[in-house]
């Protein structure tokens, strides 16, 4: 029996989204074989096809964000292009639109226009802060979530300013969770009849993204304690993270949780006189005593600092202990778990003559599995989506002139 492409195949799905958070949601959809159409404004498209251009490349912002997509242009402020667009959402399983709240009302897109159309439709808007809230009429960013929602202080180290980071946790954390609302709302909708509007948000996302140990520092009313380790549990049965350099400079990660595995971890490194010489020999002395923490986190300093990050990972996993080196993006982009499991992929790009790396698919799928495929040009699809609905050449040709498409 041949395999069939992506299990999302027969889903239709119409965009009207920019920036990350608004398209990537979408871009996973058709990796997955949905029918994927975006919508740009016919005078240049979306902006961010001409952020982070490369010497004889793609934008690889653009790329990574809509790569599998259908790109339709269509002048919203037109009756014609409004029309255009409620055609296709009379079509669609599910809209989507991260403009800021109220916009989308303003311009022929808002949920409530959209389910006269069809009652079906599962609508998806994303803002920045939610819209409940004293700042909901606000755009948002990544940055902006990530400065208000917590993370900052995740990767912080005492003594240092907290700073933001440069990968758009805000942005893909929003486009996972748009991604499993809008198709849990789609399961619902094919139950019942019955479309929904789903709501979320950069903030809501980030939040959820701090996961437990938010739950912890709300329920102990205290920040946690941060720097090169985590410290977890209680002192009967503590757990530790904590990273540490090799000889040469090269950081490893090691995590472990109770007292057996801290034993097994020290006598597997030959650690293990020296931690119970230094009284460290019950690893739960440390919590809630700094000084304690801090004294057994410059010992192992010293410890690992005699030998080399291959040789330290390998004793640690010989002994059923979580570790790892901590990469650089480039090096996690030719890690071999990575290659061997297909999350950075390669593919062709004609235009350009070249082969270039992409992000694969974070899942395997058994019968159907992901197809990743390349950007649109601006509105590439315009003469074949139109077709399906019913306009002719001479009519696409018109609009066209018109600069309706």
């Amino acid at each position: 029996m041949s395999q069939s492409w992506g299990p999302l195949q027969g889903v239709k799905v119409v965009s009207c989204s920019t920036a990350q958070a608004g398209t990537v949601p979408y871009m996973l959809m058709a990796d997955l074989g949905a029918d994927v159409i975006k919508i740009e404004p016919p005078d240049g498209g979306d902006g961010s096809r001409r952020m982070t251009v490369l010497p004889g490349m793609p934008s690889t912002f653009f790329e990574t964000n809509n790569r599998g997509v259908k790109s339709v242009t269509l002048n919203l402020k037109s009756p014609e292009g409004r029309a255009i667009l409620h055609k296709l959402v009379a079509q669609a399983d599910i809209f989507g639109q991260n403009f800021r709240p109220s916009a989308a009302d303003r311009n022929g897109f808002g949920w409530e226009e959209l389910r006269k159309i069809n009652p079906k439709l599962v609508y998806v808007s994303i803002s920045g802060y939610g819209t409940r809230g004293p700042n909901g009429h606000l755009p948002g960013t990544d940055s902006m979530a990530q400065a208000l929602g917590g993370i900052a202080e995740a990767y912080s180290m005492p003594g240092q300013k907290m700073r933001t980071g440069i990968a758009s946790v805000a942005d893909e954390s929003t486009a996972m969770l748009a991604f499993g609302g809008a198709l849990a709302a789609l399961t619902h909708a094919r139950t019942t009849g019955v479309g929904q509007k789903v709501e979320l948000s950069l903030l809501g996302s980030l939040v959820r993204l701090m996961g437990w140990t938010f739950t912890t520092t709300m329920w102990r009313n205290q920040n946690p304690v941060t720097g090169q380790a985590r410290i977890t549990g209680t002192a009967q049965r503590a757990g530790i993270s904590a990273s540490f350099n090799d000889r040469d400079g090269k950081p490893l990660v090691f995590q472990l949780t109770g007292p057996d595995n801290w034993k097994d971890a020290m006598t597997a490194l030959g650690f293990q006189d020296r931690i119970k010489a230094a009284g460290f020999q019950n690893l739960g002395v440390i919590i809630d005593n700094d000084a304690k923490r801090n004294e057994l986190l410059a010992l192992l300093d010293d410890l690992f600092a005699t030998g080399t990050r291959d040789d330290w990972v390998a004793r640690l996993r010989g002994a059923d202990i979580v570790s790892a080196p901590i990469n650089t993006m480039l090096e996690a982009s030719n890690d071999p778990d990575v290659l061997a499991n297909g999350y950075v992929t390669e593919i062709d790009y004609p235009k350009h003559g070249k082969r270039l790396k992409v992000h694969g698919t974070p899942w395997q799928f058994s019968e159907t599995p992901a197809r990743p495929g390349i950007a649109p040009e601006l509105g590439d699809h315009n003469d074949a989506v139109l077709g399906e609905l019913g306009y002719s050449a001479a009519e696409v040709a018109d609009l066209r002139a018109r600069k309706i498409i």
